[in-house]
């Protein structure tokens, strides 16, 4: 742990989670964990039942991933929908090693689902065993799939936006990049929440969150080095795993950044909006006081939580429109988070 230079305090609500947290003893991700970490931790049944509770409904189709090989789809909408709607392409966080494509669903909740989109979360395949470029060309390919079946899926292909937290936040821009420079699918928007995006482990919040918080400098080492080996922090890592390295952000679609002030990757991305903006691309960056990573998550109930999740609801509102009185009527309520964003 650092000891030697300043960090920003941790909000003194969000502070009770760590205190709990550090009474468990020390955390230290080790490839031995992560079958664990990468099983749902409730059953895909008890899942289905959330969402049909909540007046939505499930289905999983299998595509071609990277090199033709198969990955898993879930596709979420609301039953009996009608009619043709906005998609949400949904990549989860885990730092590219663990998590699963149906944990965390109810995060959704307080400012997507009354939309009446189309949720689509893509099952990638994991490092260390697939290493870069599987998680992101599968990425990719499934987002071509959903493109190209627009029509059965009752989507527009106009108004397609990726999202991702974390891990999946620095996926969602790769794939974004790739869309842009291969010509694929046309992005009405990215929504990117404390994504995960330098592999060079040279920021001022990387030194300061090293042993302290969550996700710290530790288990962001792990990650990358899961991901890209021995190309860690050396020029031959490509644009499209660590996005921070892209040279040129131009033509990427509209974009909200959010991220801790007390969180490993503030630095990176607060630098990645300012890219953004000399690029001319439209997009909002909120830092939030005080935040560990995947606070939202974690305590979705703190003051500061309820604040960052009303910000992503007024961005969502301003970029898909008003909710729709079906999706208001149905009531969503929070569920119990299974897979806490890394």
């Amino acid at each position: 742990m650092s000891d030697t230079i300043a960090r920003p305090p941790f909000d003194p609500e969000l502070a009770t989670f760590l205190t709990a947290l550090e009474a468990r003893g020390p955390f230290t991700l080790t490839a031995e964990m992560l079958p664990r970490m990468r099983q749902l931790d409730v059953p895909e049944e008890v899942v289905d039942e959330r969402l049909r509770s909540r007046g939505y409904q499930r289905r999983s189709v299998t595509v071609p991933g990277h090199l033709g090989d198969p990955i898993d789809l879930a596709i979420i909408d609301r039953v009996e929908r009608t009619g043709t709607t906005a998609a949400v392409f949904s990549i989860h966080g885990g730092g590219m090693v663990f998590g699963h494509h149906l944990g965390n669903l109810d995060s959704f909740d307080d400012w997507l689902l009354d939309h009446d989109v189309v949720l689509v979360s893509v099952d990638y395949r994991l490092a260390p065993e697939y290493p870069d470029p599987y998680p992101v060309e599968d990425c990719y390919a499934g987002l071509v799939w959903v493109a190209a079946h627009a029509d059965e899926l009752g989507i527009d292909p106009a108004r397609i936006v990726i999202a991702g937290q974390s891990a999946g936040g620095g996926l969602a821009v790769g794939t974004a990049l790739l869309a842009r420079d291969r010509r694929g699918p046309d992005l009405m928007a990215q929504i990117l929440v404390s994504p995960m995006l330098d592999d060079r482990d040279d920021t001022v919040s990387t030194q300061q969150i090293d042993g302290v918080g969550v996700a710290d400098r530790q288990m962001n080492r792990f990650a990358w080095d899961a991901y890209l080996g021995p190309r860690r922090a050396t020029p031959d890592v490509s644009e499209y795993a660590a996005p921070a390295r892209a040279a040129d952000l131009s033509a990427l679609p509209r974009t909200y950044i959010d991220c801790g002030s007390a969180e490993v990757f503030r630095d990176e991305d607060v630098a990645f909006a300012s890219r953004l903006w000399a690029a001319g691309v439209d997009a909002e960056l909120h830092v939030w006081p005080g935040a560990f990573h995947g606070f939202t998550s974690m305590m979705p109930d703190a003051a500061i939580s309820r604040t960052a999740t009303a910000a992503l609801a007024d961005w969502t509102r301003r970029l898909l429109g008003d909710p729709s009185p079906i999706g208001r009527a149905a009531g969503l309520q929070h569920g119990t988070a299974d897979d806490v964003s890394r």
